[in-house]
């Protein structure tokens, strides 16, 4: 599909109805020497409106998008909708049929791996096609997210503030709010923009992000989220129309991750016994947690503060840590 990528898309974008097909990435490999990737895509359109993308599987050890989006696929009926949705349930294909993180194949993490490149190695032709091609069909971006196996969050969705200067941030905060996740917060780093909310921002669109639980599994409480959230999504950029409800979500909380004292990382190697639990309000100085050195029993244990005060909306599920793994992070109430 066009001259820029070497993927290839079977669907048609301006066709009514419900498409359900396969994105085409070469991939020779020695046991496929003219083998493809097939990435699976969904196009579900009724007449005129706005387009949205939604996506899971960036990381693919992340699964409430992905098994939010694959039960949407078979069951929207298009004349539900007013517009367009364009929809990668498992957009990291690789990574998400191995469990992981990021790509067998690669080792490529999708989630830094934009704005990709069209002759690079198949995560990175991933990330550009739905830079280059998918997102600016759109009105605006969905990107579903959660801890996966090595983090575990409170039920959260988030938006990039690109500086004082945003252009978008209206529309994106209005966009967090109507999400209704139980905490909706801001990440104020603009300078990492290898993500897909960074690739949204160049391409002028509003985008949200989420953070629904993790520790490699789901909860029927982070899969309702993720359904609800999504509906809210399509009723807040005009696809449906749909009368408020108790069953909208919640009013969130919002809060801002600001700087890099939000987090929390292990110093060492060893066994990290953590000193407090999701949602704990902690402050500067107070003690995260000890890590033991189980192999020699006679040194002491080094204690691991925080860095910074807030809520604990982050915590990392897996107690054997290496020097540099996050262990937490925090968040703060936005003032506005």
């Amino acid at each position: 599909m066009g001259a820029e990528t070497r993927i290839r898309c079977f669907v048609d974008f301006e066709r009514d109805g419900r498409q359900i097909s396969h994105l085409q990435l070469p991939h020779s490999s020695n046991a496929s020497a003219y083998g493809w990737i097939g990435i699976p895509i969904a196009v579900i359109r009724h007449g005129a409106g706005p387009t949205l993308y939604l996506g899971a599987g960036n990381h693919g050890d992340e699964y409430e998008g992905q098994i939010t989006l694959s039960h949407l696929i078979r069951t929207l009926d298009p004349g539900e909708i007013q517009g367009r949705l364009i929809i990668l349930p498992a957009a990291n294909l690789p990574a998400a049929m191995a469990g992981q993180r990021c790509s067998p194949i690669d080792d490529g993490n999708l989630n830094r791996s934009f704005p990709g490149d069209p002759d690079g190695r198949p995560t990175a032709a991933i990330a550009h096609f739905i830079e280059s091609v998918l997102l600016p069909l759109c009105d605006a971006a969905i990107d579903l997210h959660s801890g996966g196996k090595t983090l575990e969050y409170l039920p959260s969705a988030l938006i990039r503030q690109r500086g004082a200067g945003d252009p978008l941030f209206a529309a994106k905060l209005a966009a967090l709010k109507a999400f209704r996740a139980p905490i909706g917060y801001l990440v104020s780093d603009a300078r990492e923009d290898r993500t897909l909310t960074a690739a949204a921002d160049r391409v002028g669109i509003v985008a949200v992000g989420t953070e629904l639980g993790g520790a490699g599994t789901v909860n029927l409480e982070t899969l309702k989220i993720a359904r609800i959230g999504v509906r809210n999504m399509l009723a807040h950029f005009g696809l449906i129309e749909r009368a408020a409800s108790a069953d909208d979500g919640v009013e969130p909380r919002l809060m801002e991750v600001a700087g890099p004292e939000y987090y929390v990382h292990a110093p060492c190697q060893g066994l990290f016994e953590p000193a407090f639990e999701l949602g704990d309000e902690v402050e500067a100085g107070q003690t995260a947690g000890s890590i033991h050195f189980v192999d020699d029993p006679a040194t002491a244990p080094v204690e691991v503060p925080f860095g910074g005060g807030g809520t604990v909306i982050c915590k990392r599920p897996i107690l054997r840590v290496e020097r540099g793994d996050c262990l937490a992070h925090l968040a703060t109430d936005y003032a506005g």
